[in-house]
């Protein structure tokens, strides 16, 4: 069994979200450069190279450290933005890269071999096989799993792998396989694997109709809100469609993970690391959720009863679920 206490991996979409983090009790925060580099390239997002020198500096200062997500797949031919995004991460003093292109991966295995390299949740990898292959190819030291496993899949993949295992707990869910979804390249001709964009805010419109209001992606009708509901923003996977005359979501329903309950199960089950998703959230939010996933993880280590983490009104949709961990189907 392990018994070592969970490290807390918390997203950062800005300078004033990283110290935010730090402040709260991350132990770990990860972030991206302002550019197609990562899959959270948002306008308003993401670290200039300034920025994130002077963010590492000040996780360093309160013990933290910093991961810088490289994970997006660069285009064929042409992956200068790339390199140079692993040569000034490393140069900044990141503690790791997290990147999911074995182009990538070979790079910063050749150029770069004294930073840490973890598998992102892009490469969708979640079997001892293709793990053993990271690892044994690029000397992974750990791997960010898809949300598809549950917890005695994640034990037992555990056993079989030599390579430190990450999971999300807290935050948005993705029903598609991570890294493979097209949704919202068909949409809008860009995509998070390429562009770093899932739903890209120049694709996105609101159109007030008098008594409701229409969310589009493109040329794609979203959703639409009554006077009385808030609006969420509008991506495929989360649209509410109309079928056989009823409007529902399809795909997935607004709503956020939180695993808060299965933090003893998660660290007998020999996992290192817990993620909270949330990159694009502001300061507040972060604060909020990473100061209660700091009591929970403490609480869990010393054998001690998760408490109620009362983050109900920050989930999206104000709905939670404990997704795959708890999944009843095949």
């Amino acid at each position: 069994m392990k018994t070592e206490k969970l490290e807390l991996v918390c997203p950062a979409g800005t300078p004033a979200a990283l110290r935010a983090a730090v402040d709260a009790g991350a132990d770990t925060i990860y972030c991206g450069f302002r550019d197609a580099t990562n899959a959270r390239n948002f306008p308003g997002l993401n670290f200039s190279r300034e920025e994130l020198g002077d963010g590492i500096e000040y996780a360093r200062s309160k013990a933290s450290k910093v991961l810088v997500a490289l994970n997006t797949y660069p285009e064929a031919g042409h992956p200068e933005s790339w390199h140079r995004a692993v040569e000034d991460a490393a140069d900044l003093g990141a503690h790791a890269l997290i990147m999911a292109d074995i182009g990538l991966l070979a790079y910063a295995a050749e150029k770069r071999p004294d930073t840490r390299r973890h598998l992102s949740v892009q490469a969708s990898a979640s079997n001892p096989d293709a793990i053993a292959y990271y690892q044994r190819t690029f000397d992974v030291k750990r791997v960010v799993l898809p949300r598809v496993l549950t917890v005695p899949e994640i034990a037992a993949l555990n056993k079989e792998i030599n390579v430190e295992t990450e999971v999300f707990v807290f935050g948005g869910l993705c029903v598609m396989a991570e890294g493979r979804c097209s949704l919202s390249s068909y949409a809008t001709g860009q995509s998070p694997n390429m562009n770093g964009v899932c739903s890209p805010a120049s694709h996105v419109r609101y159109e007030d109709k008098g008594n409701k209001l229409v969310s589009k992606l493109g040329d794609f009708t979203i959703n639409q809100f009554s006077q009385t509901e808030a609006a969420g923003y509008p991506t495929l996977c989360k649209g509410r469609f109309v079928t056989q005359d009823k409007p529902s979501y399809l795909f997935e329903d607004p709503t956020s993970l939180n695993a808060a309950q299965f933090l003893p199960e998660l660290m007998e089950a020999g996992v290192t690391a817990l993620k909270i998703e949330g990159r694009q959230r502001g300061k507040a939010y972060i604060a909020q959720v990473v100061s209660a996933f700091r009591k929970a993880a403490d609480a869990a280590a010393n054998g001690q009863p998760v408490p109620p983490l009362g983050l109900e009104n920050m989930s999206e949709g104000q709905k939670e679920t404990t997704g795959a961990y708890n999944k009843r189907w095949q």
